[in-house]
């Protein structure tokens, strides 16, 4: 299960779920401005704040747009 840390509002995030819910990709989504404990938990995972960010098992990818976000799950054939 992919797990996706936004920011409301963020351009980045905003881009990233509408892929994400266009190609039917499931995920758990964490809003880190509502939950300081799940942005800490985001920064000891990534070693950064920005958003979007996630998990994917062990795959990590941090602070990335749909152009960082199409080659990952291709290469990882998610």
């Amino acid at each position: 299960m992919m797990t996706v840390y936004i920011k409301p509002g963020c351009p980045w995030c905003i881009d990233v779920e509408a892929y994400l819910k266009q190609h039917g990709h499931e995920y758990e989504r964490i809003d880190v401005t509502a939950d300081r404990e799940a942005f800490a938990r985001m920064h000891e995972i990534f070693g950064q704040t920005s958003a979007p960010s996630m998990t994917v098992g062990d795959l990590k990818l941090a602070d990335f747009g749909v152009e960082e976000l199409v080659p990952f799950l291709k290469e990882h054939r998610l």
